[in-house]
């Protein structure tokens, strides 16, 4: 079960291991809350996996109906897709989220759509956007998740190199046809703790205080979620502090060594795509086990034909998925051996 050492301030908070998702930390964090522009995050990953970065976009009149934290771009400026990234990311700003949204989506409809059907593919089960900035709509509805679902979220966007980029960028300055922007980060942590590698702020009345962040220390890696936290930043290095220091990174399995086989995949070759690697404290490191689980090949038409169970004791912290490929066939034979094949 994950530790929980102490009660934090947050209505919702986690910490996960982000090379192997296990949660090490855990408070009231698959109950839906609010999570107001933490959204920013789908909304960068979604444009970054589905725009072109370097396309120049003319601010339209739509941009007049942003409200709340804003960067202040003006009808007719024009910016890069990445630059309105930096915007919505260093400084939340909702007129950002409404220009991307519509220039990668067409339609900001259709843009959410995009967001939706990436949370469902990451498995934030209990996660649903309506917008791509976070503020509450009209009839009072909002962005709605879980400190775990927020989690997987970061723990996707920081596989991404233009994300990592962008969200641990302590401050960015763009000359635009009508202005210059120097943007700072609202992200503190960036600042105050050497060991952050990115994150994202946000706040409304209804949702209070949210904030997701990284941190990586060696080859360590963290993510922490906190929902409705006066407290948040202090949290969040209080957390990263406590489980850098009592969990280590420990391989688990070589995926170059490690050998799977089976007779119902017998002209398969199964193989990892990566090391199996755990955050695990000295204690825990003698308890783990691993079992193989394997799909039946009739029932399964996927790349993915069973995974890796990583369990400490009789619980299941991690999963790693196997993929299978037909082997290679063996070396042909000779020309020569050919030949002689033919008079035999």
């Amino acid at each position: 079960m994950p530790i929980k050492v102490y009660a934090l301030s947050a209505e919702s908070a986690i910490l996960i291991d982000a090379n192997s998702k296990r949660v090490l930390f855990s408070q009231n964090a698959y109950e839906p809350k609010l999570i107001a522009s933490t959204t920013k995050i789908m909304t960068a990953l979604v444009a970054i996996e589905n725009g072109n970065l370097k396309k120049k976009i003319t601010v339209d009149e739509d941009v007049l109906k942003a409200y709340g934290s804003a960067i202040y771009i003006e009808v007719g400026e024009k910016l890069t897709l990445e630059d309105l990234l930096y915007g919505l990311m260093l400084r939340s700003g909702n007129d950002a989220a409404l220009v991307i949204a519509k220039s990668v989506g067409k339609t900001p409809q259709k843009f959410v759509e995009l967001m939706n059907d990436k949370a469902q593919e990451i498995g934030m089960e209990k996660t649903i956007f309506y917008n791509p900035h976070g503020l509450e709509e009209e009839n009072g509805t909002g962005n709605t998740s879980t400190a775990y679902d927020m989690a997987l979220l970061m723990q996707e966007a920081m596989q991404n190199k233009t994300f990592q980029k962008i969200t641990k960028t302590k401050s960015y300055t763009v000359k635009t046809n009508k202005k210059t922007y120097v943007w700072q980060n609202k992200n503190k942590l960036l600042r105050n703790y050497e060991f952050t590698t990115g994150g994202k702020t946000g706040f409304t009345q209804k949702a209070r205080r949210t904030l997701v962040t990284s941190a990586q220390k060696g080859k360590e890696k963290l993510i922490a979620v906190t929902l409705n936290d006066p407290n948040d930043f202090a949290n969040h290095q209080k957390l990263y502090e406590q489980y850098f220091a009592k969990y280590d990174l420990v391989k688990i399995v070589d995926h170059k060594k490690y050998q799977i086989t089976d007779n119902a995949y017998k002209n398969d070759e199964l193989y990892l795509k990566k090391d199996v690697k755990i955050m695990l404290t000295k204690e825990e490191k003698k308890n783990i086990n691993i079992k193989i689980n394997l799909y039946k090949p009739e029932e399964n038409s996927s790349p993915v034909v069973g995974y890796l169970s990583i369990k400490l004791g009789n619980q299941e912290i991690s999963r790693e998925n196997i993929y299978s490929k037909k082997r290679e066939s063996k070396e042909k034979k000779s020309f020569l051996s050919q030949i002689k094949s033919w008079f035999s």
